[in-house]
């Protein structure tokens, strides 16, 4: 019942506060010693990215896929991997999902995984339903408040972490990115 007070009550605070950003925030690691840091566009631009900052390990996690199946971070060892936290009713993860889906096609061949973490409250039914539409080609999963938690807490939606090969967090994102912004990051790890 603790799990679904928080999260409906985290969802309620990202619906007023995080979905419409455009940019990416910065944010003070100060305030939470365990958090990984962002790095904004400007600090990780195209031209610097095969020097992308180590931020961390990635936390271990088991998440129940929208199908029922589970899903671990266990499987995705030796992949490039994007975690994406977004929820169906946020208008910029909404934007960002056709890229996702086109570098999913296009780089999973390479080495590259990509997991859609669903914040919605309504359940797997709503992330399928909204998937009949979308058709996206790559893991979704019931994100709660544990996975929440072992990124370091999520204030917006999207937040996203691109993590290497090694499980390290390479890269943290707060709102939107245009994909031709974000592939060239992807791609400096594949």
């Amino acid at each position: 019942m603790k799990t679904i007070v928080s999260l409906s009550l985290l969802t309620t605070f990202l619906a007023f506060v995080g979905c419409g950003k455009s940019e990416p925030l910065a944010e003070a690691s100060e305030a939470r010693p365990d958090r990984t840091t962002s790095t904004s566009v400007a600090s990780a631009s195209v031209e610097d990215t095969s020097s992308l900052p180590q931020l961390g390990a990635a936390p271990a996690w088991t998440l129940s896929r929208v199908d029922g199946s589970t899903l671990t971070s266990a499987e995705l060892a030796g992949k490039v991997v994007v975690i994406d936290f977004w929820a169906t009713w946020c208008p910029p993860c909404r934007e960002e999902i056709p890229g996702y889906i086109a570098m999913q096609r296009e780089l999973e061949s390479a080495g590259l995984v990509i997991v859609g973490v669903s914040l919605d409250q309504g359940g797997p039914g709503v992330v399928n339903k909204f998937n009949e539409t979308f058709k996206m080609n790559y893991p979704l999963v019931m994100g709660d408040e544990k996975m929440v938690d072992a990124f370091g807490g999520i204030e917006a939606i999207p937040t996203t972490f691109l993590i290497d090969r090694n499980g390290q967090i390479r890269h943290r994102k707060v709102g939107m990115m245009d994909r031709s912004e974000y592939e060239p990051l992807v791609k400096s790890l594949l």
